[in-house]
């Protein structure tokens, strides 16, 4: 192909409206950093954007012809050493260099901070610098990074290091920071907080705070009172008068963990804290002005930009979802500027604005993290007198009596968002509903959250297989159960276990109990206990006796021998786990616990020991079968046995109160016509027990 010479004059004039300190620092790239190499390699001369910035018309070649590489580096050479002679004082865009003093002052920034912030906002809002600083292709390292800013910035290389080093107040402020991974191009480099702030910077004249507003929220206000967390007054006793010192003082290194399952108030707490603190409270976002998720790291930089905007104040700073942030091996670092557990250990350590962190579970942090919090509360779903108070009050809303929904208050799951969340869908509508449906509305609503998040629905507290009134001497135990009532008033705490075969009023005695004790009642299954993940089991036990001390609560746990297996019998390590952390439960309960087995021969010596009392529930007498019948004809409007159908029922053997509870359900759909029909059904269920009872009795 044949070559031309270039037939224009250096002293052509650059049109385009650009910064002084632009143009200066694009044609440092090109010629001393060496961008023109890539430049005339790739005949990127051809494009209307460089003819026109080194005022080089003939530069584009309709006709395919090239200029000379020679020609093309000696204009290139006469229009940067133009540019150094008459533009090496240029200045950075009035309106970004009067934000950037504003934040040097703030913040502490050095001149060369300054500088270096400077230039990344521009790479990051001009278009020319950032094509400019292609031409240099992607950076291996941050040493690189520092020499080409030591030659754009003319300022010593080890100065800019300096300024960039994790510990510099770019970094540790959040400003900027360098991108560790080797293949970028220069402005990918620079980490900046987010598109909204570079661009405020370059061109808003607003306050610095307002710059983060995309990133940094006011809090929201709260309708909570303290008497909503009387659950944990032990842990607020505490916590406000630390926080109030904490405030008062500038107090470095405060942090507090907040954490347990969604919904049970722990945003709602930070609120309330900044509130009764009268503080500022400042919300790190996990969503940008366009609804797009932030990604951990940038939202951990967010935070520690607000630890520095907001130092001296009285301000405080909630981290909500720290999952972003915190693996179960420590913190996730891609991308961050953060290389090892050091760094964020020195945050915890360091901020100095009060911080709030709030997690769903302790187990993604690591240890190392954990203990550097100086307060650690877990939130449960509060206890069912509060979650009564909470239905209650959510109702006053709706203009319906609150007594309509306390049952509900009887499921351990029901967190106060899924209360008021079901309530605030049912108040949009409800001139829509009939009023006799709002309660059916109510409940389905929070069923269907509480079936979604995996968790049974409770009905009542009252066991459907009870008979209309419980009655302890139609029970056949070994003990005086009116007296064990009565004692149990008195000492107000004890540790029973009710053994004897199914359906002997064991678990009915427990719901008897906690009427005759005044006492709310919690009740746990082997179902609502094991888990499936090692150590979840231990954790949920540990849960039902802190939820029943709590409320002051009889807890009753039926197949207790799930838990209290003979340890000499396990073969594995977390089947011996259970059983000692059941039996730490029991010795440390003070109040009243009861457990029910069927087979107390299986459990372990050591649990014996716990119970101050054990009580054998058998088969029904005679007598008691008979009057148990006789109370059921009555319940269920039937006619009473004669002399001869009492007879054959003294006939069969093991009758329990549970046969009878079985026989009177199936009268709703199979109606029962007499004492006669009652016995033969009876027999039937003695027959599912012992094949041997499964005969005629001719005389019924």
């Amino acid at each position: 192909m044949r070559l031309r010479q270039l037939r224009h004059s250096s002293k052509a004039s650059i049109a385009l409206d650009i910064p002084d300190l632009v143009k200066l620092w694009v044609v440092r790239l090109f010629v001393p950093l060496g961008g023109q190499q890539k430049f005339i390699k790739d005949e990127g001369f051809r494009e209307d954007l460089w003819a026109n910035f080194f005022g080089a018309p003939e530069w584009i070649n309709d006709d395919f012809a090239d200029v000379t590489t020679k020609a093309v580096r000696i204009h290139l050479r006469e229009v940067y050493q133009k540019y150094e002679n008459t533009l090496a004082g240029a200045k950075p865009p009035e309106q970004l260099s009067t934000n950037i003093t504003r934040l040097s002052s703030m913040l502490g920034l050095s001149e060369t901070d300054s500088r270096i912030l400077e230039l990344a906002i521009l790479f990051h809002t001009d278009h020319l610098l950032d094509v400019a600083g292609d031409l240099l292709g992607v950076m291996f390292s941050s040493d690189r990074v520092s020499w080409v800013l030591s030659s754009l910035l003319k300022i010593p290389v080890k100065n800019v290091r300096d300024a960039l080093s994790a510990r510099g107040p770019l970094a540790s402020s959040g400003l900027l920071t360098i991108n560790p991974e080797s293949y970028s191009s220069l402005k990918d480099k620079f980490n900046v907080l987010s598109d909204n702030f570079v661009n405020n910077l370059r061109y808003s004249d607003v306050d610095p705070l307002f710059m983060l507003r995309d990133i940094i929220l006011p809090g929201k206000p709260t309708t909570l009172r303290l008497e909503d967390f009387a659950h944990i007054e032990p842990e607020l006793k505490v916590l406000l008068p630390f926080m109030q010192h904490a405030l008062a003082n500038h107090r470095r290194g405060t942090n507090i963990l907040l954490y347990g399952p969604p919904g049970t108030g722990k945003s709602e707490l930070s609120r309330l804290l900044a509130k009764e603190m009268q503080s500022n409270l400042f919300e790190v976002s996990s969503e940008d002005e366009d609804g797009d998720p932030i990604n951990g790291n940038r939202r951990l930089r967010a935070f520690r930009a607000a630890q520095c905007f907001f130092v001296g104040q009285r301000t405080m700073i909630c981290f909500d979802e720290v999952e972003d942030v915190f693996t179960g091996n420590g913190v996730s670092y891609h991308n961050s500027g953060m290389h090892n557990k050091a760094w964020i250990n020195r945050m915890l350590e360091e901020n100095t604005v009060p911080a709030i962190w709030i997690s769903n579970s302790v187990h993604c942090l690591d240890n190392a993290f954990i203990r550097r919090f100086n307060m650690i509360i877990e939130l449960t779903v509060p206890p069912k007198r509060q979650r009564e108070q909470i239905i209650l009050q959510a109702c006053q809303n709706l203009s319906l009596p609150g007594d309509q929904f306390l049952h509900l208050a009887t499921n351990e799951h029901l967190a106060p968002a899924v209360v008021s969340r079901a309530l605030s869908v049912v108040h949009c509508i409800r001139e829509q509903l009939p009023l006799n449906y709002i309660p059916m509305a109510v409940e389905q609503l929070i069923h269907s959250t509480l079936r979604a998040q995996g968790h049974k629905l409770n009905g009542t507290n009252k066991e459907e297989t009870l008979p209309a009134v419980y009655d302890p001497a139609l029970v056949n135990a070994d003990t005086d159960l009116l007296a064990v009532a009565e004692g149990l008033k008195r000492a107000k705490s004890g540790r029973l276990c009710l053994h004897g075969l199914p359906g002997t009023g064991k678990t009915a005695f427990g719901y008897w109990l906690a009427e005759q004790l005044g006492l709310p009642l919690v009740v746990k299954r082997a179902s609502d206990l094991l888990d499936m993940y090692v150590g979840g089991t231990e954790r949920n036990i540990a849960s039902a006796f802190a939820e029943a001390q709590e409320e002051g609560a009889l807890l009753l746990i039926d197949e207790v021998d799930n838990f209290l297996q003979d340890r000499r019998r396990s073969q594995r390590v977390w089947e011996i786990t259970e059983v000692n952390e059941m039996l730490v439960q029991i010795e440390r309960f003070p109040g009243v616990f009861v457990a029910s087995t069927n087979l107390i021969d299986s459990l372990d010596q050591a649990a014996m020991r716990r119970f101050d009392l054990k009580i054998r529930f058998d088969a029904l007498t005679i007598d008691q079968s008979c009057v148990l019948l006789e109370r059921h004809c009555l319940h269920l409007g039937i006619a009473k046995a004669d002399a001869n159908q009492l007879r054959g029922l003294a006939s069969l053997h093991g009758l329990t109160p549970g046969d009878f509870a079985v026989v009177a359900r199936q009268h709703r759909f199979r109606p029962i016509e007499g004492a006669g029909a009652f016995i033969r059904a009876l027999t039937e269920e003695c027959g599912m027990k012992d094949p041997g009872q499964k005969k005629a009795i001719g005389f019924l």
